[in-house]
């Protein structure tokens, strides 16, 4: 695999030297001079080898697998109606967004994680360190001690026996649900799926998505691209499954010669996924022959709306984090402020 900063440094000076009129092979040879990764060196030797026999360079990017199919169809769209500097650009602006939506979405998810991990190992440090001190003390005392006291009690002394079991136990199944549910690409659907039932995850997957179909689409199709070759490419391009399942769906049913309006009706999870409202906006602008202008409107209205999104998740989750750290803290002062009630009132009598 290239780095994403190689692949935009190729692109890029590629578009600018093509632009000043440099052909392509030594254009190819230029940027190869000055390329310090020797992967990225021996792949522009393959490309420059390849374009001096004779081939296109669509042809020769395809055979070192720099780029994903649908950017090749840019490309090799580009050389064929004489677009070629644009199309490029496109390449790189396309690359850029599509990791711009990555991080957005990634960044909204950064504050809960950041907020539980520091709750749960505040939560482990008390439970494994304290409970188990706490819970030697109340034990000898004579007394009659309160239910929340005793379960305190009973905690803390489990803690203290099997805590050195438990807790790393704990912490890797904990780990593990993480990587299964989203990190592994054969059951990471079952973690979106949990995602999409939180109303606020849900909101800021669904605009990043409609954010990213707006671009990527619009582009794609004022590019040229047949709109199954850019529905193939914004399913590849989508870290979300149901979306990617979405799309190839899309992408099956207007190969055979469906609308899109038919193809929302064929789809069983499209109402779940598109508005309404979103659905008919892209119908209408289909008839009218104005999809890819629609689009890319669409686009920025959503990247609007994901900014706001965003900064709601952190001011609607803070509260739920202060209650539940305040419902823990609670539970054990209460533990622990009882008995000595009761203790200092049998003293007083």
């Amino acid at each position: 695999m290239f780095g994403d900063a190689e692949k935009d440094y190729f692109l890029e000076n590629l578009a600018i030297m093509i632009a000043s009129g440099i052909d392509v092979s030594s254009a190819i040879t230029s940027i190869k001079a000055e390329t310090r990764s020797r992967k990225m060196f021996k792949a522009l030797g393959l490309v420059e080898a390849e374009i001096d026999s004779g081939s296109a360079l669509w042809v020769a990017l395809q055979k070192i697998k720099l780029l994903p199919d649908y950017f090749i169809s840019l490309i090799r769209l580009g050389e064929e109606s004489g677009n070629l500097t644009e199309n490029l650009k496109l390449v790189v602006t396309q690359q850029q967004k599509i990791r711009e939506f990555a991080s957005k979405l990634q960044s909204a998810m950064i504050y809960p994680v950041i907020v539980f991990s520091l709750t749960l190992i505040t939560g482990i440090g008390i439970a494994w360190f304290i409970l188990p001190r706490l819970s030697l003390v109340f034990s000898q005392l004579r007394m009659e001690l309160p239910l929340i006291t005793k379960i305190l009690i009973s905690l803390g002394k489990f803690l203290g026996e099997f805590g050195i079991v438990v807790i790393p136990l704990l912490i890797f199944l904990i780990c593990l649900a993480v990587y299964f549910l989203f990190f592994c690409r054969k059951t990471k659907y079952t973690g979106e799926v949990l995602l999409m039932r939180f109303p606020g995850i849900s909101k800021i997957i669904m605009e990043t998505e409609l954010a990213r179909l707006g671009f990527l689409l619009g582009t794609l199709l004022k590019a040229g691209l047949t709109v199954t070759d850019a529905l193939s490419s914004l399913a590849s391009s989508t870290t979300t499954m149901a979306y990617q399942k979405l799309y190839l769906s899309l992408e099956k049913s207007i190969e055979q010669g469906n609308s899109f309006e038919s193809s929302f009706k064929l789809y069983k999870d499209t109402n779940k996924l598109l508005p309404l409202p979103i659905q008919q906006i892209i119908i209408t602008s289909e008839r009218s022959g104005r999809l890819p202008e629609v689009l890319l409107s669409l686009n920025q209205t959503y990247e609007d709306k994901l900014q706001t999104s965003t900064k709601n998740l952190v001011v609607m989750l803070e509260p739920v984090f202060l209650i539940t750290i305040w419902l823990g803290v609670l539970f054990v002062a209460l533990a622990v402020i009882l008995p000595i009630y009761s203790l200092i009132g049998g003293l007083n009598k």
